[in-house]
Order: structure tokens, then sequence, then C-alpha cells
């Protein structure tokens, strides 16, 4: 019999790939015209969330501080990466997102599984003019030479196909990528971040998180894991498995409280409460945190063995990433 014996949540962020003197360049951006969001998921300006802003921001945002807050999520990342190696998975669930990378408004699944025997990373293209600093926060995670095919447990993400039809889900279904961008980011972060050295099968599962009006509803969500942890007890081949989340938890707008809310939701196994989260709180990159339902719900069974947050404020507006990180086990 099969088994979920890991369960990871873990923010994606290109932050995490940009040094922490380059996060005011994040700011210009979110500044120049991002698409942002308040606390409650409601459309603001950046000057309208400045004004909302608490006044001890600015102590947020000095180098020392983003310096070590950013160093913190290295080592957290390095830490769920050596926690993969160690638990010696045969295959691991990712949950993650896709924005516009192999998904467009001609056909937007709201909950897909990849069943191709390998998921192709390809390099992203970047226009020529790229700064440096830009080229290095949104590689996304690709390749920067060649390509590279991962292997994913085919038979696994067909098994779940099946089993998550027959328990009332509409399962979409794809064994090949159609666009050349390869895998999106989501799923790049954990094979260029997360396997540094031995890669794990994997299965892609990609919930529509962010473009209305098919977005998976948070009880969906937590029903989904529940329902891909009875999948896998039912998969007779005797495998070790793991399912992560892949991104948030809020951003472009920080919400500290929504984020440790959450954690403590996850670590006290409160599913009525994150089964009731108000859509208009997942608005934006926080739409994500519907990928950390799915793995709550997938692991009832485990309990939480750490947890770490980290508030990477970039701006007066309190742009940035609430950084998350758990483990189950």
């Amino acid at each position: 019999m099969a088994e979920i014996v890991l369960g990871i949540g873990t923010s994606h962020s290109p932050m995490l790939a940009t040094p922490a003197e380059d996060y005011p360049k994040h700011a210009e951006i979110d500044k120049s015209g991002r698409k942002l969001i308040d606390r409650d998921g409601n459309p603001r300006t950046f000057g309208e969330l400045v004004e909302l802003a608490r006044p001890s921001l600015a102590e947020q945002i000095t180098a020392p501080v983003m310096q070590q807050r950013a160093a913190r999520c290295t080592a957290n990342i390095e830490k769920l990466a050596k926690v993969i190696q160690l638990h010696e998975l045969d295959t691991l669930i990712i949950v993650g997102d896709d924005q516009h990378e192999q998904f467009f408004d001609d056909n937007m699944p709201s909950i897909l599984i990849y069943s191709g025997e390998t998921i192709l990373n390809n390099p992203l293209h970047m226009d020529e003019d790229a700064p440096d600093w830009w080229r290095t926060a949104r590689q996304q995670y690709h390749v920067t030479n060649g390509s590279i095919e991962y292997p994913v447990d085919a038979s696994l993400a067909r098994h779940l196909t099946n089993a998550l039809m027959e328990a009332d889900f509409d399962i979409s279904h794809a064994k090949r990528l159609g666009k050349d961008h390869g895998e999106g980011h989501a799923f790049g972060f954990v094979h260029q971040r997360l396997m540094p050295q031995e890669i794990v099968p994997i299965v892609p599962i990609a919930l529509n998180t962010y473009f209305p009006p098919n977005q998976p509803r948070p009880r969906r969500c937590y029903d989904l894991g529940r329902a891909i942890a009875a999948a896998v007890r039912a998969w007779p081949e005797q495998r070790r498995v793991g399912i992560l989340a892949s991104g948030g938890l809020s951003h472009f707008t920080i919400n500290e409280e929504l984020d440790l809310a959450l954690l403590e939701a996850f670590r006290n196994k409160n599913a009525d409460w994150l089964r009731a989260i108000p859509m208009n709180k997942l608005n934006s990159g926080t739409s994500e945190v519907r990928n950390w339902l799915t793995v709550a719900g997938a692991c009832e069974h485990l309990d939480t063995q750490w947890q770490d947050y980290v508030p990477c404020y970039r701006s007066l507006a309190g742009t940035g990433c609430g950084m998350g990180f758990a483990i189950w086990g």
C-alpha cells in the first residue's frame, strides 16, 4: 500500500532567487503600476497602500533586516531539500499553479493532473535588453542552457486521475505540454531548488489559483487534499509518497495576520476554518494559499513537525511576500 509520509509547504517567490540588495528594484515595479490589493483582497494603488500601512514599516525595509530575512529563507530552502532527500521518497506530488505558462484563456483548467512520462524544463527566453537583476529574479526556475526532462510518476498520476473522478472531482488531464515554455515556475522551483542532488519522480497537479471564474474554492481545495490522500492509500503498490505545496503565502501585499492564522490552523488541523476562508482573501499572489489548503487536507493523518514564517517586505506600501515554510510528518 502507498502512503503519504511527508508533507511540505514552501513559498517560491522570485524574491527567493534575488539578493536582498535587489529588493528595492522589485519595489519600483510595485510602485510603477503593478496590480495590488489590500489585506482584504480589494484593488488598491501603491499610494493608497502607503497611506494604509503601519508607520513602523520603515523598520522592515532596512538593508540589514532584508539581508537577514533573505538569508533565513535560503536556510529554510536548504532545510527542505535535505528533508526530501532524507525521506527517500518514491514520488513527490507537487500542488502548484500555472500563471499563463501552459494554460491561457482559451483553456484554463480548474484542476489538472499531468501524466506524461517526463516533464520538460526549457530555458526561458527574455528580451536582450533585460537587466541582469531582472534575469536572475524572473528566470522562473528554468534551466539556463539546454533542456532537461524530469521523471514523472505517470502510473500514479493516472491512478489519481481515475480515483479523483470516482470521488466526484472533475479532473483535467494532460500527457504533454502544449507550449515551449516548459514546466511552470511552481514545479521548476522544486526541481531547481529542492532537488539539488537526487531527482524524485513527481506528479504535477496544477490548480487555477489566479484567474476567475473557475478557481477552486477553499473548501474544494481542502477536500481535494483529503481525496488525494485516500487515492494514494488505495494504490496497491508499495510507495513512499510526499506531497508539496508550491507558492504563497500572502503577496504582493503582505498580510501577516492571515499568514500566521493559516500556519496556526495547519498546526491545529482546523479544517473548518481553512475550508471557510473568504474567497476575497485569496486574490493576486495570495491565491496560491489554495495549494497549501490542498496539502493540509492530504496531511490530516500527519502532524506539523516544523514551520517558519519570514515576512519579506520591500516597500513602504507593505509589498513583498510572506514567505512560508512547513513540514508535516
